[in-house]
């Protein structure tokens, strides 16, 4: 009964996530909608549009087609009319993410991690079946396939890596534990994959903090561009409100362009063009105001920001390294060496499928390549920051390392004796003990006090 209760707990949670994502979209497509064509306005389009951009959101291209009259309109060339978008939003993403992985993490402490994430998946599935065959949009296409089975993989993805993180740390009676007595039977070994995960998290988390700080330094010196391109698009303030959400559902998309360019490889806004801090060069770019914090040139002297993932890396492997020590368990050179190798290879991959969802095309033509590419960003970033962790994990043990390790197996061999209690003819007295105090001005050299000089005081 339990296990079918936690089964239709992590359901109930997929459906909340789906519906909370949906919400996100739905309302202020609404309030725009009533803004735009009142309340007596036909409402049979609004769902198909928020169907569609909640699965654009989760990784699904969209395929644009541009009416006839519209391209009369505005002028457009008829090579024009059909191209793809597949640069996701990530805030939508992320927002499923973290929600999965809050599921996750609940069916691991009720003891069935490996069954909550399954029906949460499946469930998400079928809400995503469901909107893909009721939210189809003529302007915007999606492949059906991909708007089935995407949504409910990021689904997955999210609710195992939450569930395996909890049922690590507490076990699980079965797989997990499994594997985790495998490892401890190798004690030098057991550390080992617990530091890689720790590790990474640190790097990924400086990583994309230095980005993020990046972009805020980008708005503080270049909002003046942003507003310029905010008056040159000539929208009024519903248009405007419109253009800042969509840019705010990019952001983290941002984010991710940031860090391929702290690694260095950089990023594209169009064919021909590279945004990196050895050099900028771009062509025309869409008069998109979130362009406008794209620096017009960068200098040389500018690839000294590849030392932040360094940095990242370096802070990763004294944090891992300091655990190990304040634990008791420190390594040999070869467990710390497959530590940083492993630090190095799951920031990679992070870097990796982070860039695969935020590069593609936004547009026709030359727009057809944007963002960063994949390869050279994930060896890139992977490479710095296995020197970070190497220097600090690989480096030789300080002697206040050492003392440390000294005095935790002092404390753990006292705690032992106490715990013990006393052993026979091994007690002794304080005024014995004050008897033999070591002597002033002779370090570890004692002297037996004569009892006849307390008779005499």
């Amino acid at each position: 009964m339990q296990r079918l209760l936690v089964a239709l707990l992590a359901a109930l949670d997929a459906a909340i996530t789906a519906a909370i994502g949906l919400a996100v979209l739905l309302a202020p497509l609404t309030l725009l909608w009533t803004l735009v064509f009142g309340v007596t306005a036909d409402w049979g389009a609004l769902w198909p549009l928020t169907g569609t951009l909640w699965e654009f959101g989760h990784g699904v291209p969209l395929e644009i087609t541009i009416p006839d009259a519209l391209l009369v309109t505005l002028a457009i060339p008829a090579e024009a009319a059909r191209f793809v978008v597949s640069i996701t939003p990530l805030a939508f993403l992320f927002l499923t993410l973290l929600l999965a992985a809050r599921s996750g993490a609940r069916a691991a402490r009720s003891g069935a991690w490996l069954l909550g994430s399954l029906s949460g998946s499946v469930v998400f599935a079928v809400i995503s079946a469901v909107v893909a065959l009721t939210s189809a949009l003529e302007a915007a296409r999606v492949p059906l396939a991909l708007a089935i089975l995407l949504p409910p993989a990021v689904y997955l993805v999210g609710a195992v890596c939450g569930a395996v993180r909890v049922a690590w740390e507490d076990g699980d009676g079965g797989l997990l534990d499994r594997i985790h007595d495998v490892l401890d039977a190798r004690e030098d070994w057991a550390p080992v994959p617990t530091a890689i995960v720790q590790g990474a998290a640190f790097t990924l988390v400086g990583v994309t903090g230095a980005a993020a700080l990046a972009v805020a330094l980008s708005v503080l010196t270049r909002g003046g561009e942003v507003v310029a391109l905010f008056q040159a698009a000539r929208v009024d303030a519903l248009g405007a409100t419109v253009l800042t959400l969509g840019q705010l559902a990019y952001l983290p998309t941002l984010i991710v362009w940031a860090a391929s360019w702290l690694a260095g490889p950089g990023f594209a806004v169009g064919a021909g063009t590279a945004v990196s801090p050895a050099g900028t060069q771009l062509g025309v770019v869409p008069g998109i105001p979130a362009f406008g914090l794209l620096p017009e040139n960068t200098s040389m002297w500018m690839l000294i920001v590849i030392l932040v993932p360094v940095a990242a890396g370096a802070f990763a492997g004294w944090a891992v390294r300091s655990r190990l020590v304040w634990e008791g368990t420190p390594l040999g050179l070869l467990q710390r060496a497959v530590i940083a190798l492993g630090i190095a290879a799951v920031s990679a991959g992070a870097a990796a499928l982070a860039a695969v969802f935020a590069q593609g095309s936004m547009g026709p033509g030359r727009l057809e390549a944007a963002g960063p590419a994949v390869l050279p960003f994930a060896a890139c970033l992977g490479a710095e920051v296995l020197v970070g962790a190497a220097i600090l994990l690989l480096s030789p043990r300080h002697r206040d390392e050492l003392a440390e390790e000294r005095t935790d197996r002092w404390i753990a061999e006292m705690s032992t004796l106490e715990s013990a209690g006393p052993v026979d003819g091994s007690a002794v007295s304080s005024d014995v003990a004050a008897d033999t105090a070591p002597l002033s001005g002779l370090p570890g050299r004692t002297i037996p006090r004569d009892p006849a000089d307390d008779d005499r005081r």
